[in-house]
């Protein structure tokens, strides 16, 4: 049990690493929350800060997941006294879920950043790598087509969370992949999570308001054209 809190303790501190916020803070000097979206995510660090920023918020915060899953989750089998088991799951892919999940969601509440984060889709990407990344890599080609065919990162993010359970399903069901039952139902809740955050998006996809990543300027980002209109 000392060994499960300790892991969980350390992927919740990793996941709440407000990168997009101390980003903006060390190249631009403002809070990415108080502009564009005012979501504490990569999608909103490109639109305002532009490319090189968004780039650097998107690998870190994919590194979270990927770390918290794939290296933090080893760590209870150093830990503690006794071994760690968990009945009728795999327990390296329990522990690689779990551990990935919790730091999704101290990225989407990150205690570093009054509770106020992203969206969790980098940082579930991450997680969802280190534990079967061939169902991520065809949940990310769907979420390619989406977003070139209609230019709303929004609708690609949405899209990739509700098909990417039923990759998993499809790959075990269908094809035989050996894939745990921990990491369905566990994928499962990680894409119903970023669902439920993109509440805002879908209202405004369903008005016609949300922002399309032609919108976006890669050059310096919407605040970079702000500031140069202001000197001007």
């Amino acid at each position: 049990m000392l060994a499960i809190f300790v892991i969980l303790l350390i992927s919740y501190v990793l996941g709440s690493i407000p990168t997009s916020i101390w980003v903006g803070k060390i190249t631009r000097g403002v809070d990415i929350r108080n502009y564009g979206s005012g979501n504490a995510g990569a999608t909103n660090t490109f639109r305002v800060l532009g490319w090189k920023p968004g780039v650097s918020v998107l690998l870190i915060d994919v590194a979270k997941g990927y770390v918290a899953a794939y290296w933090v989750s080893q760590l209870a089998f150093y830990i503690g006294s006794g071994p760690v088991t968990v009945p009728y799951w795999n327990i390296h892919s329990f522990l690689s879920i779990i551990c990935g999940l919790v730091a999704v969601v101290g990225h989407m509440f990150p205690f570093l950043a009054n509770f106020e984060g992203g969206k969790g889709m980098a940082t579930a990407s991450g997680m969802l790598i280190a534990i079967e990344p061939v169902s991520v890599g065809i949940t990310f080609g769907v979420f390619l087509i989406i977003m070139i065919a209609t230019h709303y990162v929004s609708l690609a993010s949405l899209v990739a969370a509700f098909i990417y359970p039923l990759m998993l399903l499809l790959l075990r069901y269908a094809f035989h992949w050996s894939i745990d039952g921990s990491v369905i139902i566990f994928g499962a809740i990680v894409g119903a999570g970023i669902i439920i955050k993109h509440i805002g998006n879908i209202k405004r996809l369903l008005a016609g308001t949300e922002s399309k990543i032609s919108s976006f300027k890669l050059a310096g980002g919407w605040l970079g054209k702000e500031q140069k209109k202001s000197a001007a």
